[in-house]
């Protein structure tokens, strides 16, 4: 990675964090071993994906592909277990 890349990535950061504030990512996972990037975006449709992912700072460093789930599940998915007291 260039320094040029690494000093984008607070800016970049903080609009991750911006949209997940604004519940448009669900999902945000990096794993540096193959240098991938998953995100899980709450949108209408492939065209308003694309439109959030341009304004990152990282973009034109990017290669990716749009894929729409038909299911997600997991433990954030899920009601919170019941504790009795």
């Amino acid at each position: 990675m260039s320094d040029d890349f690494m000093q984008l990535i607070p800016d970049h950061r903080e609009y991750i964090n911006s949209l997940i504030e604004d519940n448009v990512i669900d999902q945000y996972a990096v794993t540096m071993e193959s240098q991938t990037i998953w995100i899980t975006f709450s949108a209408k449709n492939k065209r308003e994906i694309r439109k959030y992912l341009s304004g990152s700072p990282l973009f034109k460093y990017w290669k990716f592909q749009v894929n729409e789930l038909v299911v997600i599940d997991g433990q954030l998915h899920r009601l919170p277990a019941v504790q009795l007291n």
